[in-house]
């Protein structure tokens, strides 16, 4: 469901609710209160997590911790909703039908930056490393540039810095809280199951994620999945060989390379990024580049000194001739799966978490034709295993230690061990990030014993 709602301008006669204290929620209260606009806080948490800091720049900030209510609704023009709060609780849905405007921080950054340069990016997977690869390539060619989004930097704090363009990753929840947004361009990278723990269904999920392209000036999807795309006159990336798409892969006697229009501009022997799924990331980000004043020694520049970001199949040691990769960030069955295809060595998969009802059968034959064994964890362990039965051996573990400890015992010279779980890490991490540290410090230490 999309909110239609949405104000179109900022007003300071309005009052402000702002749902939700986690990082994108103390950007919008710093945002809202530094413009002097009237704004309280609501967050159920005993002490959320930016309760401090938001108390140590505002000391008189008035800040509600208890759940929502109808006084709250009742007191606010307008609810600004973090991306972890669903729009579809029944309090967000009474203040819609109450004719209150409920927005994210993307649409007050919409509304701050009208006329300004703002490319956009979505999709299931790898669009944490299209946005910081755009950022690069724009920087590449000495352009000041803000990166950010649901990538590190809350949107709204790029807005303290002047700069030429604006790139910005966006999830679901924030395209649900959308309207305003006119990006330069805009893509969706791929679709795969995810979130259908907050969408009625796929189809959902999908309507939402192609919100993006609403009153973009050039659209750009991926010749290989047509879930993303939106309609004839959009720019394609894809990776079929010798293809259609204006951005694609050139085989011939001298490699595989990257190119425009059958033009040669990179050997994938050049990039420090591995796997094919990271040859698409580089297409997406050459053609999201393409649309502005971007010369093109920039863009092959940054393409050829990228090592990739950490977490998304961060390479973390050689021990042994066992090869150790990070990719906590493969939160999802498409990540997991391009994350496994992506490798040329025999694996052993440390998976597992939440599985947020997807189909895990969807890495099955992956898992059977790559994975030599799966180490299981979490606490969606029971529904995965009965979906991988079969494809591999399946043990299980309790922590991210043990599975350390079994697979450095199982491993042999010429092996990859692989965090790509799958799954969301809040059944036993704060966050991905965390979950991939725990990971690679434990590798760290095989090193020293």
């Amino acid at each position: 469901m999309l909110n239609m709602n949405a104000q179109p301008k900022q007003h300071t006669d309005a009052n402000y609710l702002v749902v939700g204290l986690g990082l994108t929620g103390f950007s919008v209260a710093l945002y809202l209160m530094s413009l002097g606009y009237r704004c309280r806080v609501q967050d159920t948490r005993d002490v959320p997590p930016y309760f401090h800091a938001l108390r140590t720049e505002f000391p008189s900030a008035d800040i509600v911790k208890h759940p929502l209510n109808a006084e709250l609704i009742d007191w606010a023009d307008v609810l600004v909703v973090s991306p972890g709060v669903s729009i579809a609780q029944p309090e967000i849905v009474q203040a819609i039908d109450l004719g209150k405007s409920v927005i994210g921080d993307i649409e007050l950054f919409a509304q701050a930056t009208v006329g300004k340069p703002v490319l956009v990016i979505t999709g299931s997977n790898g669009k944490s490393t299209v946005t910081t690869l755009l950022g690069r390539m724009i920087a590449a060619d000495n352009k000041s540039v803000g990166v950010g989004g649901n990538l590190g930097v809350p949107a709204l704090d790029l807005l303290q810095e002047s700069v030429d363009y604006f790139v910005l990753e966006l999830s679901s929840y924030q395209l649900e809280t959308t309207q305003s947004l006119k990006p330069v361009a805009a893509t969706v990278l791929n679709l795969s199951e995810d979130h259908l723990d907050r969408y009625d269904s796929y189809a959902d999920y999908i309507q939402v994620k192609l919100h993006i392209y609403q009153n973009a000036k050039v659209c750009i999807s991926n010749q290989d999945d047509e879930t993303t795309r939106h309609d004839s006159s959009d720019i394609l990336f894809g990776l079929t060989v010798n293809g259609t798409a204006e951005f694609g892969l050139v085989v011939n006697d001298s490699g595989t390379w990257l190119a425009h229009k059958g033009e040669h501009w990179v050997n994938v022997n050049q990039l420090k990024v591995f796997g094919r799924h990271n040859w698409a990331n580089c297409l997406a980000a050459m053609a999201l580049a393409s649309t502005l004043d971007i010369s093109r020694q920039a863009i092959i520049k940054a393409m050829i000194e990228f090592k990739g970001i950490p977490h998304r199949s961060e390479w973390i040691a050689e021990i042994n001739g066992v090869e150790w990769i990070n990719d906590t960030k493969a939160t999802n069955v498409g990540a997991a799966l391009a994350s496994i295809e992506g490798r040329d060595r025999p694996i052993i998969l440390i998976a597992g978490g939440q599985s947020k009802n997807a189909d895990m059968g969807v890495l099955y034959q992956a898992i059977k034709q790559q994975v030599k064994l799966v180490l299981l964890m979490g606490v969606d362990a029971d529904r995965i295993e009965q979906a991988w039965h079969g494809a591999a051996p399946i043990e299980r573990v309790d922590n991210m230690a043990n599975a350390i400890i079994l697979a450095n015992q199982r491993a042999l010279n010429g092996d990859c061990v692989l965090l790509a779980p799958a799954c969301a890490s809040f059944d036993m991490y704060p966050n991905f990030e965390a979950r991939g540290d725990d990971f690679a410090n434990h590798v760290r230490q095989l090193q020293h014993d």
